[in-house]
């Protein structure tokens, strides 16, 4: 997929000028999205881009670009403004894990019994929230002014030729854009920035922190009730296989009347659990350094979901508080995944760096 942003300008024979270049929200929104697809890509030869194929690649160059825009060291960051991207730094820890979760024997056993559902719908969850939230803070860091002035205008049937014929190409996009009304804004999305905008003014203080887990509830609102939910749990194939996984025979006989509760038991024995680890790795055998989520937590459904994102969110925040370097270490550490190998390596062509 080549470049399709390229804007022209008539230049002059003045040597060290500038030429002002005027791009309208359509074409800067096509950057934005641009930037997303060129992170998950490997540059070939000829200018050109491809999509890596491997799921859990993807999930660690999204967790490394989440980690990125929260340290500020991604494309036009701000050091001094280092903190107003909370959300990023969670959804750094959150990719990992569904990369983690891809990468699993379970998973991988699964399949044999579930074919590719779950596999399929955490790809697409991640790819496309991806597609939506990186484009947002990418957008904001270039000008906020005119992240103000074209927030409500993104619309992905908007964007320039090129770049909307590129996205239509893109993975689960016929099924996936028309559920998320094609990636316009939303109201948590404005509350979100709203408070970015106090935060980054604001020098260190409770009321900052504050304000924080306020910007990372109102993002976690928007890309768990307008983009996850939407695209994958309110599927019914997937939302069934995750019951199964609970193995609750009884709430299964009431919804669908042919699971068994064998074959329930043996779907959870062989399904990855609910947590997330506050570190790098996949795991830890630190309890203070994870979240697992409640038993009686039902994935699918937004509200019971959201009761244990909350508890996560607090988890994580009170980390951030009292051990901040050591979480932006490991931050630091995925930041470093941003290049990480597709499953099939090409001479012709390099990854991000």
């Amino acid at each position: 997929m080549a470049d399709g942003t390229t804007i022209e300008a008539m230049t002059n024979d003045k040597p060290d000028s500038c030429v002002d270049v005027h791009c309208d929200c359509p074409a800067l929104w096509s950057m934005a999205q641009q930037f997303c697809y060129t992170r998950l890509s490997n540059k070939k030869n000829n200018g050109a881009y491809r999509l890596i194929n491997l799921y859990p690649a993807r999930s660690r160059r999204i967790a490394a670009t989440y980690a990125r825009m929260y340290l500020e060291t991604e494309e036009h960051g701000a050091p001094e403004k280092k903190g107003r991207y909370y959300w990023m730094a969670l959804g750094a820890f959150a990719s990992k894990t569904v990369g983690c979760t891809l990468e699993t024997v379970q998973l991988s056993y699964t399949r044999m019994v579930m074919g590719s559902t779950v596999r399929e719908g955490l790809g697409q969850g991640n790819f496309w929230l991806f597609m939506d939230i990186a484009a947002w803070h990418w957008f904001y860091s270039v000008s906020p002014t005119s992240f103000d002035q074209c927030a409500g205008e993104r619309d992905t049937d908007t964007y320039v030729q090129k770049v909307k014929d590129q996205v239509k190409k893109m993975p689960w996009e016929a099924k996936s854009l028309p559920k998320i009304d094609h990636l316009k804004i939303k109201p948590e999305v404005l509350e979100g920035f709203a408070l970015v905008k106090q935060i980054e003014a604001m020098p260190d203080s409770s009321k900052k922190q504050k304000l924080q887990l306020q910007h990372l509830m109102a993002m976690a609102n928007h890309e768990q009730g307008n983009i996850l939910q939407k695209l994958i749990y309110d599927e019914p194939d997937f939302a069934w296989w995750i019951k199964i996984q609970r193995a609750d025979d009884k709430e299964l006989r009431q919804t669908s009347g042919y699971a068994t509760r064998a074959f329930a038991f043996a779907a959870s024995i062989f399904s990855p659990g609910l947590e997330i680890a506050f570190t790098s790795e996949c795991d830890t055998g630190v309890p203070e350094l994870k979240n697992t989520a409640p038993k009686e937590t039902k994935l699918e459904e937004y509200d019971s979901r959201m009761l244990w994102i909350k508890s996560v969110a607090d988890q994580f925040h009170s980390r951030m508080i009292k051990f901040k370097a050591q979480m932006e270490g490991e931050l630091a550490t995925m930041a470093g995944w941003v290049g990480t190998h597709d499953g099939v390596i090409y001479p012709d062509e390099r990854p991000p760096q």
